[in-house]
């Protein structure tokens, strides 16, 4: 593999920089192609305030209701636009409160740089205002973590952590500066944004995984969020194409094989995986979402049948190439330059199997998967099922709609049934599963995507954990779409607990919460739905608001996403021997692919 550099950007790279600490930090931010900063306000960072204020162009500033709730918008702004997102925390507490939100963004791989206050050097040990030493709590979920401790060094740091916040593996960074630095003036030499070389996988490496693919019988392709992250999604639907072989999205993944498109096969993912001769994954972890890598495996009870599938990994940096699992194959470096390669490869393989028994399969398995589905995407069930208010939201989202869950099984089953139709239209909280990042997600998707349709998802659970934040959608005229699932319980964990041990505490909510009446209290608009039939209209009405609004749907208590309470745990396969009691019951079943 080639080594990483640095190429400089053209233009004049070291013109003259003169202000505050703030001005400077702006600056490089700018040049960096940041456009907003997320923050709640602090004395600590005002200097941060002034120069934005005071750049040109200014830089936008967005205040928000909770810190956590800023970050997270940093984090969606790095994920959508693949710039690095900007927050910015007053000392102590406001640092403290966006760790959460840090932490995310770290196990999702997001550029994004979060800049804190700190107590002024000069009363530093003295018992100052919020005197609180933050790199240390902020290491481990970040790439960079480190104070700033000269105003002169201010521009220079900031330029420094952002190149690493975008350098793959990417990641967020954390900067916090002394107040008095911050406040204090200087004169010092512009630095100059540097864009990563890329680090170009070995040619031999992908010339072998296109040996394993020309070789197999049952191939699956995996496509993760790094893909979209790494500006590869051309690249992935090349190879798609090239090789015509089942694939699998997920996270940021979806929609590079679109909605109705006969190689997507998310739907049948159950038999894909299990059935698998060989996967192969591309920019996503091995982590419990994936099996935690071990795929197929044998059929029959006594440990006989099929071999487990030889797996191969792609990943955007060496240091995310799985270790806990044989790898048939690896390469790491530059998504386009990987699958690119890889389809070139193949197509110069002398022999190549005959997929076309196993697409068929798989493609006949998503049709049937459909075909039952129809019936509880069109339940007149009341209390509603969730899946009815899917049956009613997809068709009408348009194919640039940007899709935002946060929740547990209400956001499971859009998962299930909404489909984006280009890659970058849909948000989770990723792999850490902090919920919460629903509002701050949305108002980056807003600021992010201004002329296409955000749908926010809330889990009636999640919603108490940002509701707040739609005070800032409407002071800052942000209209989204919001629809919450309102069962009165945690329930996946509900339907896990049960599984586990037969009963269930601390798993219910207040039935019936009014969460639209709080969306009005705020200054938005909201309904409450209890029926089915008027779900369409009031998705209707909240789209053509103009304003945030909120529609309440009363779904059904203990309608469980149907997984295993392993899956609840994310423990895999063995279940880590944890018992498993019954399944959670449900007015509605169908077979789950």
């Amino acid at each position: 593999m080639s080594e990483p550099g640095d190429t400089r950007a053209a233009g004049d790279p070291r013109a003259a920089l003169a202000g505050h600490g703030g001005d400077l930090a702006v600056a490089a931010a700018q040049a960096h192609g940041v456009q907003t900063m997320f923050t709640l306000a602090g004395e600590h960072v005002f200097p941060l305030y002034d120069g934005a204020v005071m750049a040109d162009p200014p830089m936008r500033l967005l205040d928000v209701r909770h810190e956590q709730t800023a970050v997270f918008a940093a984090e969606a702004t790095g994920r959508l636009t693949r710039t690095p997102g900007l927050a910015v925390l007053t000392a102590g507490p406001g640092v403290t409160n966006g760790v959460t939100a840090v932490a995310n963004a770290w196990f999702n791989g997001s550029p994004l740089l979060v800049i804190g206050g700190r107590a002024p050097t000069e009363r530093w040990g003295t018992g100052s205002r919020q005197e609180l030493d933050h790199p240390p709590l902020l290491a481990p979920v970040t790439k960079l973590a480190t104070t700033v401790r000269q105003v002169s060094s201010v521009a220079d740091r900031v330029d420094e952590a952002l190149r690493v916040a975008t350098l793959p593996h990417r990641g967020p960074v954390f900067l916090d500066v002394p107040m008095d630095q911050l406040f204090a003036t200087t004169e010092v030499m512009h630095p100059t944004a540097r864009r990563p070389t890329a680090l170009l996988p070995d040619a031999d490496e992908l010339t072998d995984i296109a040996a394993l693919l020309a070789q197999a019988h049952r191939p699956v392709l995996v496509l993760g969020s790094d893909v979209w992250a790494d500006g590869a999604e051309q690249a992935a639907r090349r190879a798609a194409q090239t090789l015509d072989i089942p694939v699998i999205t997920q996270g940021m993944g979806r929609g590079i094989v679109p909605r109705g498109h006969p190689r997507l096969v998310s739907r049948a993912r159950r038999t894909s995986l299990g059935e698998a001769d060989l996967v192969v994954v591309v920019g996503t972890a091995l982590d419990f979402r994936l099996g935690f890598g071990e795929f197929g495996g044998p059929s029959n009870a006594d440990g006989t049948g099929r071999a487990r599938a030889k797996v191969v990994h792609v990943a955007d940096s060496p240091g995310l190439l799985a270790g806990h699992v044989p790898l048939a194959g690896a390469a790491a470096g530059d998504l386009t330059a990987a699958l690119d390669g890889i389809a070139a490869a193949w197509e110069r393989a002398p022999r190549r199997t005959d997929w076309t028994p196993w697409r068929t399969r798989l493609e006949d398995l998503v049709h049937d998967g459909h075909d039952r589905d129809r019936a509880a995407l069109s339940s007149d069930a009341e209390p509603v099922h969730p899946a009815r208010v899917y049956g009613e939201l997809a068709p009408r989202l348009g194919e640039d709609a940007v899709v935002i869950g946060d929740g547990g099984d209400f956001v499971s089953f859009a998962g299930r049934f909404i489909e984006p139709a280009r890659p970058g239209g849909w948000l989770d909280p990723g792999p850490y599963g902090a919920l919460g990042t629903g509002l701050g997600y949305a108002i980056a998707a807003r600021l992010a995507r201004p002329t296409a349709a955000v749908v926010l998802l809330l889990g009636d659970g999640a919603a108490g954990l940002s509701l707040l934040d739609i005070d800032t959608l409407v002071r800052h005229r942000l209209p989204v779409v919001m629809v919450v699932g309102n069962n009165g319980e945690w329930g996946q964990d509900r339907a896990a607990m049960r599984a586990h041990y037969g009963y269930d505490v601390v798993t219910r909510l207040r039935p019936q919460t009014r969460y639209d009446d709080v969306v009005r209290a705020l200054g938005g608009a909201g309904e409450f739905v209890t029926r089915p039939g008027a779900i369409g209209a009031a998705l209707d009405r909240a789209f053509d608001a103009g304003v945030p609004y909120l529609v309440n749907v009363v779904t059904e208590p203990g309608a469980a996403y149907p997984r295993s309470a392993t899956e609840n745990a994310g423990l895999g396969a063995t279940g880590g021997g944890l018992a498993q009691g019954r399944p959670p019951r449900s007015s509605m079943r169908w077979v789950r692919e």
